[in-house]
């Protein structure tokens, strides 16, 4: 245990000094960068050493994976903050918001209202970020670019839910910045003021482009 923690910590630690580098180095608000762990199909006992070196914000792609290992965790380490940041069907609506602390992937009108019914019934009314799809690919999901600022202002005022900002993952094989400087521009438009954009391959890139938020998962936890 004592290994993985130290393994744990010099991981964290690496991808940490990376982040503020490209902050400092493009001078792009925001003055700090939340990372976002991604530790989906990863079990409890390859997580927690990450925990004990002082990590709190972590993603899961889905609500049954993370419903079958973070309950546990949560009992340990009662200040972590979960994201959810994988599609989120609304049959799950109401583990979603019990199990989550951060929902980053609305994106679709049926969501909004099953999240915004599932949080007035549990009295827990979590942030929410508006996934875009940002290249306007097929088969990926979000809301289509064009869309997005009415969509903010729809959920806001017809549903009533927090949207703090917007998230999105651009297309494979292309250069990223432009993706996330869009992403951006719609985020003022939107006037939201959080980002979640960057994964192990292109974080730097999402910082310079003014990401809050960065979802860092092979970088830190090693190939899946």
């Amino acid at each position: 245990m004592a290994d993985r923690a130290e393994s744990a910590a010099t991981r964290l630690d690496y991808i940490r000094t990376r982040m503020e580098k490209a902050r400092r180095r493009f001078g792009a608000p925001p003055e700090a960068v939340e990372l976002v762990a991604v530790s989906k199909t990863f079990p409890a006992e390859v997580i927690e050493p990450y925990i004990a070196a002082g990590q709190r914000v972590f993603g899961e792609n889905r609500v049954q994976e993370a419903k079958e290992k973070w309950p546990g965790l949560r009992e340990k380490y009662p200040d972590l903050s979960l994201h959810l940041i994988g599609p989120l069907q609304s049959n799950k609506a109401r583990e979603a918001v019990a199990l989550f602390d951060v929902i980053e992937t609305v994106d679709r009108e049926k969501i909004a209202a099953a999240l915004a019914a599932e949080m007035a019934r549990a009295e827990r009314h979590l942030p929410c970020f508006v996934q875009v799809n940002i290249g306007g690919e097929e088969q990926k999901a979000g809301v289509p670019v064009d869309d997005a600022v009415a969509f903010v202002r729809h959920c806001r005022e017809v549903y009533g839910l927090d949207i703090v900002g917007l998230m999105c993952i651009p297309p494979d094989g292309q250069p990223a910045g432009p993706y996330f400087a869009h992403l951006a521009a719609l985020g003022r438009m939107a006037g939201v003021e959080r980002l979640s954009m960057g994964m192990s391959g292109d974080f730097e890139t999402a910082i310079a482009m003014g990401a809050t938020h960065v979802r860092v998962g092979s970088a830190i936890f090693g190939k899946r």
